[in-house]
């Protein structure tokens, strides 16, 4: 009896429950509200904030010879979105890596007219202009908008270390006879370096070139400032 009298107690409070609640929920499904919440709302506008990359500040002017006995500049690659790196073309040890991931992002951008690379030499008494071309050829560059640039080797060491802020040096007890940075500038149409936050919500600055995860994120951010 006691039972019974509990499931009749149940039933009831669960039908007042329905009686106020469900026309209510309808009203909220009707006017779009469930999906407009304060907390939702929040949520995309932090995603849409997040995913603005970050402007670090005009890269470094510069001037240097490319492959084809051509000066090229910054104002070259004005209005233009662009990658830039440091490397030597007898290099044994990571610029192999970061050249695979050079194509690889040239490959995604061929065509497009508002994007380039810029490969700079750090090794200039051997890489001249012509050891430039052919190495271009040897890795199968297509791009009218890849320059390799080499120049005065003073000029380019302080374009990296003091410019981009990314090391480079030589070492003759290291194979090669040079060290430098694996990691690629990002570049906007406006002649900004931009870059993205880390996991913990700090600026990158610059783009792993021998890692796969780096290679993805500068193509995705790539294509971001190519929509700016």
């Amino acid at each position: 009896m006691f039972k019974n009298k509990s499931y009749i107690g149940i039933s009831f409070i669960i039908l007042i429950f329905g009686i106020y609640a469900i026309p209510k929920i309808v009203d909220r499904v009707s006017n779009g509200d469930v999906v407009k919440g304060n907390r939702l709302d929040n949520v995309e506008a932090k995603s849409s904030k997040e995913a603005k990359l970050l402007t670090i500040g005009p890269a470094p002017k510069f001037e240097l010879t490319n492959q084809d006995n051509v000066k090229v500049s910054n104002e070259t690659y004005k209005g233009k979105v662009y990658v830039l790196e440091f490397f030597f073309t007898t290099c044994p040890s990571i610029c192999p890596k970061m050249n695979m991931s050079m194509l690889e992002i040239e490959k995604t951008f061929f065509g497009n007219p508002n994007f380039g690379i810029v490969s700079i030499t750090i090794d200039p008494n051997h890489d001249t202009p012509q050891v430039l071309k052919d190495h271009a050829k040897l890795l199968g560059v297509k791009s009218s908008n890849w320059n390799f640039l080499t120049g005065d080797k003073s000029v380019i060491m302080d374009l990296s270390n003091k410019g981009f802020n990314l090391y480079a040096g030589e070492n003759d007890k290291v194979s090669g006879g040079f060290e430098h940075s694996g990691l690629f500038a990002l570049i906007d149409k406006d002649g900004n370096i931009r870059c993205r936050k880390d996991e913990f919500g700090n600026p990158t600055i610059y783009y792993d070139g021998l890692d796969k995860k780096g290679v993805r994120d500068i193509q995705q951010d790539i294509k971001i400032l190519l929509e700016e």
